[in-house]
């Protein structure tokens, strides 16, 4: 059968459409880019605000539209945490992604020419029980220039806005030696960059009683692999971010200093009513350290805007703070209600003034990038060349600072030179 594969959301979520993708490819199926021709269209849905969980109904419906023959079928989070009507035909989840070849096959031999568009009968998963991690074994990018390697699945810590440990179920680790495995293979198809990832990767081991030395006894081992050149890491918890956890960090010989560090308000007061298990000085002091040991790092991070509670003022705290941690860049979100969150319950801040606010904390985050741009100027680097256009290529430097260069080299080398010149936020290296 012919295969057509859309992905929304996150990394994780990329990476298991390309672990689905190869169950498809592997048992005979065609993977094709063109829905119109496609007997199955597969939706890896993501439900991470009420944006995403809005669109991944639309792009449901838009498959359906496109093919009206075709067998439409909700994958991911979206699809898990679903309660009412699920425009698709069969519903897959975040939990049985490794059984889906099962579950069409049984839809094919009792549903085929039925309407199976209905409710959802999914439970929220994981809030009383111990998730396993499904484990696809090795899983190839088609994007061949960096490799995404998920190692962990799941989230303990349920902050008041989030519906994803709803959705994804408790901590679950993958094995040590198959994350290894994984990355030697990986290093032996060509990747000369591995980022790992998960959904809390600072929360790998826990379910095994490990703490965050677990983690870095897995990035030892893979950077410890020959061939392999950068090593990156996903995005981190301040809490985790131990002396011993980044004195451990700065021992690995290919790590990228760039560190990507959950923040969501710089306010104390909106952190507490997050439920985020930090405040604004332990954060602070975890972004000094990290500092002090990895100087020139990059340091980027996720803020959102009119939360429950935010007043002008506490939304002024979270600008001196982002401010005062020079953030290379920040991913900011307009609050968005998440049906099932402890915050849907609260008093909500306008939209109008969520959407402002963030409007302002975008232009605070073009200023700093074009200034930690600048400050790289003159400073020798390296790029991983990904596209090409006119003899220039783009890529990322090491503390994932989007570079131009003009130099010989084939889609995944990686090219040291000098930085030349920045411009809004993007540099230019010249070898």
């Amino acid at each position: 059968m012919k295969v057509y594969f859309l992905t929304l959301g996150c990394r994780v979520n990329q990476y298991e459409t390309d672990a689905v993708r190869r169950l498809f490819l592997d048992n005979g199926h065609v993977v094709t880019e063109d829905a119109s021709e496609a007997d199955i269209c597969i939706v890896n849905t993501c439900s991470v605000t009420g944006e995403a969980d809005r669109k991944s109904g639309q792009m449901l419906r838009k498959m359906a539209r496109i093919n009206p023959e075709t067998v439409v079928v909700a994958m991911g989070c979206a699809a898990e945490v679903a309660t009412g009507k699920v425009d698709a035909d069969v519903i897959v989840g975040t939990r049985d992604k490794n059984r889906i070849l099962e579950i069409l096959d049984e839809f094919f031999r009792n549903n085929k020419g039925t309407d199976l568009t209905h409710e959802s009968d999914h439970t929220r998963p994981g809030v009383s029980q111990k998730d396993e991690y499904h484990d696809f074994g090795t899983v190839l990018s088609p994007e061949g220039t960096r490799a995404f390697m998920k190692v962990e699945d799941g989230c303990n810590n349920f902050c008041s806005y989030c519906i994803i440990p709803y959705a994804r179920g408790r901590v679950a680790s993958r094995d040590e030696a198959s994350c290894v495995s994984e990355a030697r293979f990986l290093v032996s198809e060509g990747y000369k960059e591995i980022i790992v990832s998960g959904i809390h990767l600072c929360s790998y081991g826990k379910d095994r009683g490990e703490d965050i030395m677990s983690l870095l006894s897995l990035l030892t081992r893979i950077d410890s692999i020959d061939g392999l050149e950068r090593l990156r890491l996903g995005s981190l918890e301040p809490m985790s971010m131990t002396p011993a956890f980044i004195e451990g960090l700065a021992g690995l010989k290919h790590l990228c200093p760039h560190f990507h560090l959950s923040l969501q308000s710089g306010s104390d007061s909106i952190l507490k009513a997050m439920n985020r298990k930090y405040d604004t000085s332990e954060y602070m002091k975890r972004v000094e350290l990290l500092r002090s040991i990895f100087p020139g790092m990059s340091l980027t991070t996720d803020v959102i805007t009119g939360f429950p509670g935010e007043t002008d003022a506490s939304f002024r705290e979270t600008i001196d703070f982002v401010r005062r941690a020079r953030f290379a860049k920040i991913h900011v979100f307009p609050y968005s209600e998440r049906e099932g969150t402890v915050a849907a319950k609260l008093s909500q801040v306008p939209v109008s003034i969520r959407k402002e606010r963030a409007k302002e904390l975008i232009s605070i985050s073009d200023e700093l990038a074009s200034s930690f741009a600048r400050d790289m100027v003159g400073k020798p680097d390296s790029v991983l060349l990904e596209r090409e256009e006119d003899g220039v290529w783009t890529g990322y430097t090491a503390n994932y600072v989007k570079c131009f260069v003009n130099a010989p080299g084939n889609r995944g080398d990686i090219v040291s030179g000098t930085v030349t010149s920045s411009e809004n936020g993007f540099v230019t290296l010249s070898i």
